[in-house]
């Protein structure tokens, strides 16, 4: 664990499936994005890069009523890649079976998760929400925005070779095999490319990658964290690992 982060005590047994959901500035939508998860009866893994809103002292209350949550504090906004390398090393060394990579601002929802869940204990691998595929859909984006996200995912399919629709998805699930196959310290992304370069390592150690279709709306509440700059890095990440095929 980094330091300086500070990781509640755990009170009840790992279940199967973690699900992490990394936090800055979402008091408007953790608690009914924990709800939704937990009805489920998945753990939640919380990470919070101190966020000035308070999201961190919400994210502690409800763990202090629920023994299946947990959040993990880091000093300051350090990326969403590192949020999920640091949780899922949690995860890895607690013995959780599935994990799964979700956001807390309501545009994954609950009602899709088990679906994916249960695409990556069936394959193997990693299991994808995909935006992109017969079934999926997007709700309350503008045009640029779906043109840029469309944009971004052949970019990846063609330099990278990927077959996966949904490269840049946030919302999916990835078995403890595999994430114990990937060196999680080797793993350059620190923001959204994260997601990108994940599905590229899991391709080239020949773990199957499936899509399962998703719904994703538009956060309700809340400013996106992706800025020109994070899609610039993400762009050049993509052309770095594309030399090193």
């Amino acid at each position: 664990m980094r330091p300086n982060a500070r990781l509640t005590e755990r009170r009840a047994a790992p279940g199967e499936v973690l699900v992490v959901l990394p936090t800055f500035n979402e008091k408007e939508n953790l608690e009914r994005v924990v709800t939704g998860v937990r009805h489920l009866g998945h753990d939640v893994l919380v990470v919070d890069d101190s966020s000035p809103d308070g999201t961190g002292e919400i994210a502690d209350g409800i763990a202090a009523g629920d023994d299946r949550v947990r959040v993990l504090h880091r000093e300051r906004k350090l990326g969403i890649g590192s949020a999920y390398e640091d949780a899922f090393r949690v995860g890895l060394a607690e013995g959780s079976a599935l994990f799964v990579e979700m956001d807390a601002d309501g545009s994954h929802r609950a009602q899709d998760l088990d679906s994916i869940v249960d695409a990556a204990r069936g394959c193997g691998g990693l299991a994808i929400g995909s935006r992109y595929m017969r079934g999926g859909s997007v709700e309350g984006w503008p045009a640029h925005r779906l043109l840029l996200s469309h944009g971004a995912n052949v970019y990846c399919r063609t330099l990278l070779g990927l077959r996966v629709r949904d490269c840049t998805s946030g919302f999916r699930c990835y078995t403890r095999d595999l994430l114990s196959g990937i060196s999680l310290d080797e793993v350059v992304s620190q923001g959204y490319s994260f997601q990108i370069e994940m599905v590229h390592r899991t391709v080239r150690l020949g773990y199957p990658v499936v899509e399962v279709p998703i719904h994703f709306e538009d956060r309700v509440a809340g400013a996106s964290k992706v800025s020109q700059g994070e899609i610039r890095r993400a762009l050049w990440t993509v052309l770095r690992l594309s030399m090193s095929r």
